[in-house]
């Protein structure tokens, strides 16, 4: 009797261990890509370069409109190659630098709850 309270007590001190490590873990991962991300931010911060706009074409292959100091450039990014394509005047292009492309994780959460609520709530509208 005593040998199986001292297996499962075993058990447990083992799960608990594994749980805090577990814990442990994430706490750290989550402090290094904190980390990381500020780093490379405070990096690739500059004000002569700026990708204003990304349109995909195929897998490997974009047009990309970018700002090189007061100039705009539609360049062709590929595999293996960048290609310059024109150069645009500012009143050819619509720029919306106070809009967000990507809100917070808590928005793009918010606003996919929003979306499942309507598909559900036409659902049971259509099956009436």
């Amino acid at each position: 009797m005593t040998i199986a309270k001292t297996g499962s007590m075993d058990i447990a001190a083992q799960f608990l261990t594994v749980v805090i490590i577990f814990i442990f873990v994430l706490a750290v991962t989550y402090v290094t890509t904190r980390w990381i991300a500020n780093y490379q931010k405070e990096r690739s911060v500059n004000n002569n370069f700026e990708i204003i706009e990304i349109s995909r074409l195929t897998a490997n292959k974009y047009i990309e409109i970018v700002r090189c100091g007061e100039k705009y450039l539609a360049i062709a990014v590929c595999k293996d190659t960048v290609t310059l394509l024109c150069e645009l005047s500012k009143e050819q292009l619509s720029l919306e630098h106070d809009k967000k492309p990507y809100g917070g994780f808590r928005e793009i959460l918010d606003k996919a709850r929003n979306v499942n609520i309507l598909e559900k709530e036409n659902d049971l509208k259509n099956n009436k």
